[in-house]
């Protein structure tokens, strides 16, 4: 499904959050034995026909442990008889402001964004897979930077490292923590899916503003209950070149599980 344009109304909050690393974390969840490669988001909607093989096509990247592999549900498609009800019109907004900064007005679902800079359809593994390795070839502060996230007892630490390449040393980018289910199947009763079970997957269920990256190492505590709620059993952290409202390529990343 397609459209020119979708909501864009934005109601993301920051965490006061910027704090010293603390010393002798635990990493809950599995240890990063190799820095992630890609962040791919998908943008779906439990009223679009054409978006189940997105769906399945996305949990299957989510096993692959280089690939952060992000659902984010939308909400522009709530009138064709079914609110989607994992939406939220942030990640519509998110979308459409990846639009923007294309030059393009191609918003649709099921629409994939590779890295921040390509935009493929979500049930084309063939052409995921591909852009996940052209990215970083084309943009070489693409995923370049260190990422590490730990949980210890009520706290989140997230910490990113100083550039590494001089792509990126005089970049500014944004750090945010996305709280996410791992697994959410859905019943959906009408719409274009009426009668369907869809499993959705690495679902973004909160969003918030960690703080600025200007190149430099720095790193930040965000208190657990701001990212934990109902149903959340993960979290993601990404640093984004550009802004909320113009963004760029991933910078890095990193995911863990929560106790």
């Amino acid at each position: 499904m397609s459209m020119l344009s979708g909501r864009t109304g934005w109601t993301g909050a920051l965490v006061a959050c910027a704090a010293s690393a603390l010393p002798g974390l635990m990493l809950i969840g599995s240890a990063q034995a190799t820095e992630p490669r890609a962040v791919i988001e998908l943008f779906t909607s439990q009223g679009c026909s054409s978006c189940p093989p997105a769906d399945k096509i996305l949990g299957d990247l989510a096993a692959d442990p280089s690939i952060i592999a992000l659902t984010m549900p939308i909400d522009y498609w709530d009138y064709l008889g079914w609110k989607d009800t994992l939406a939220d019109a942030r990640f519509s907004a998110r979308q459409k402001a990846y639009s923007h900064m294309r030059g393009d007005r191609d918003v649709y679902t099921p629409q994939v964004i590779v890295n921040g800079t390509v935009h493929m359809i979500g049930s084309d593994r063939g052409h995921i897979e591909n852009a996940v390795i052209t990215t970083k070839q084309a943009v070489d502060k693409t995923m370049s930077v260190p990422v590490s996230l730990t949980q210890s007892g009520k706290q989140i630490n997230v910490s990113v490292a100083a550039s590494k390449t001089p792509a990126t040393a005089s970049s500014r980018g944004e750090v945010w923590i996305c709280s996410v289910s791992k697994s959410v199947p859905i019943a959906i009763g009408r719409g274009e899916n009426r009668g369907r079970e869809v499993t959705y997957y690495n679902v973004v269920r909160n969003w918030l503003k960690v703080g600025d990256w200007t190149g430099t190492a720095n790193s930040w505590t965000v208190p657990l209950e701001n990212v934990a709620r109902d149903g959340v059993d993960a979290a993601v952290v990404y640093v984004q070149d550009g802004s909320r409202d113009r963004p760029g390529p991933m910078l890095g990343a990193a995911m863990t599980s929560l106790k």
